[in-house]
């Protein structure tokens, strides 16, 4: 048997300290009539809480530039990381954040997943008009869940500024929406989202000076929205992933590799979490492959494997078939990259989504307004 790589995976802490626990407390922590066990981070009670997540933002990136983001790296001296789940990419991480469950529960399981019964893949950035979203993900949101607590929930995003660069402005308006949602509820949860720092690490890589600089218009940010926030306020911030930077020398390109392509069906996920769909009775041969191929640079398991060692939580058996037949999740900085049907995600220097600490720890940070 092919050697797994040196380092253990980091698997998802569900149902302690994953990205799931951290939306189901805060809800948790707004409702009095809700039982203690949904509170399972221990967040003090109060009427009004404030979720900033900051795309991309992972622990060890923080941690270490504390220069670049003092308001963020004080808060986080402070506090532990906790795990964002696997895949560990935007729509897996949001769907956690949104639905306080973990991805085998909810079913947004990967960047590109098999719709069952189809021999096609559903991409969870771009969707499919002929998927409906509502039975895709049937669970109710947090939003929802709020709602029906009588707790206002607002989010709140860049919207028309996005992808024009952060200015002092936008990140004003903002402060100034989050704020206000606050203000004029009771009891309230708003959540906002931030995006650049992951557009930028995915283009310039997460060791450069653009993404630095995003990095001190984050920290910024967050800064503005604490000293905005209506008194009594819990704010927290979080990140939907971590990065790594992707060198030339550190992809395998499927579509170069016959050997990985022989009873290959579907080639789901991104670089670095894959779902390999088998052809019909090849997913034993495809797993042998995929494992003698890249030996101690990732780890390849079959569905049952994956699901047994917890990678994405509880699975319920109505998502389980959206798994790939052999799950590959890169090890150190590798990258299963397919040059030809995907150039666009094969060419970005920063990516994430596998099971190492740089891309699960992601922070969980708390400020409360005075």
């Amino acid at each position: 048997m092919t050697p797994e790589p040196r380092h253990p995976p980091t698997v998802p802490s569900y149902g302690a300290a994953a990205l799931a626990d951290l939306s189901s407390s805060i809800l948790a922590s707004l409702d009095p009539d809700a039982p203690e066990s949904q509170n399972v981070l221990g967040l003090p009670s109060t009427r009004r809480a404030c979720l900033l997540i900051v795309d991309g933002l992972g622990w060890e990136l923080l941690r270490d530039h504390p220069a670049v983001a003092p308001f963020l790296s004080e808060l986080a001296r402070n506090s532990k990381p906790i795990t964002a789940g696997f895949p560990s990419t935007t729509v897996t991480s949001l769907g956690s954040i949104c639905t306080g469950r973990p991805p085998g529960q909810h079913g947004i399981l990967g960047y590109q997943v098999i719709i069952p019964g189809e021999n096609r893949l559903l991409n969870g950035l771009r969707w499919d008009s002929r998927i409906d979203p509502r039975q895709w993900q049937p669970l109710p949101t947090v939003y929802e869940r709020a709602a029906a607590a009588g707790i206002a929930a607002v989010h709140v995003t860049q919207g028309a500024f996005r992808g024009t660069g952060l200015t002092v402005a936008t990140m004003g308006a903002l402060a100034a929406q989050a704020a206000a949602a606050l203000r004029e509820n009771g009891r309230a949860l708003v959540t906002v989202y931030h995006g650049d720092l992951d557009g930028t690490g995915h283009v310039f890589g997460v060791g450069s000076d653009a993404w630095y600089n995003q990095l001190a218009h984050v920290d910024k940010l967050a800064e503005q929205l604490a000293g905005a926030l209506p008194s009594g306020t819990c704010m927290y911030v979080t990140a939907d992933h971590g990065m790594v930077d992707i060198g030339p020398d550190d992809k395998v390109d499927v579509d170069d590799h016959s050997d990985l392509r022989s009873g290959l069906a579907l080639l789901g996920g991104e670089p670095r979490a894959r779902h390999l769909y088998a052809r019909r009775g090849a997913a034993a041969d495809l797993l042998a492959t995929w494992r003698e191929v890249l030996g101690e640079r990732a780890w390849v398991m079959s569905r049952d494997e994956a699901i047994k060692e917890g990678w994405f939580g509880p699975v319920d058996v109505t998502m389980a078939s959206r798994i790939g037949d052999v799950v590959a999740a890169p090890a150190g900085s590798l990258a299963i990259v397919a040059t030809k049907a995907e150039p666009r995600e094969s060419a970005l220097t920063g990516m994430h989504g596998s099971l190492t600490p740089s891309e699960q720890l992601v922070p969980a940070l708390m400020y409360a307004a005075a």
